[in-house]
C-alpha cells in the first residue's frame, strides 16, 4: 500500500521531512540523508556510513602538542640521567 507525504519548499529550498516519513526511515535531527535521482525518481534515504559520522563524537582528550609531550620526554630523561650521575 502506497503512502503519501505533501510539505512545502520554502524560498531557500529547504522543505520540513513530515512526521511519519521521518518515523518510516527512523531518521532523527541531525541525522544524514541521501537524494538518490534514477530515471524521473527522487529517492531519499538514511546515510548510515561511517563516513557520514565522521565528527559527530567529540573525543574525550584532545590530542596532545607534540612539542609539548617532547619537551616532558626531555625532562624526564634529563632528571633520570641527573639521579643515575649522582649515584656513581
Amino acid at each position: 500500500m502506497k503512502k503519501t507525504a505533501i510539505t512545502t519548499l520554502t524560498q531557500k529550498g529547504q522543505a520540513t521531512i513530515p512526521k511519519n516519513v521521518r518515523k518510516y526511515l527512523g531518521i532523527k535531527p541531525h541525522d544524514k540523508i541521501e537524494f538518490i535521482i534514477d530515471r524521473g525518481r527522487v529517492m531519499v534515504k538514511p546515510v548510515s556510513t561511517l563516513e557520514a559520522n565522521l565528527g559527530r563524537v567529540s573525543p574525550r582528550n584532545m590530542p596532545e602538542h607534540f612539542s609539548k609531550v617532547r619537551e616532558g620526554f626531555e625532562e624526564q630523561v634529563a632528571l633520570e640521567r641527573i639521579k643515575k650521575d649522582s649515584n656513581i
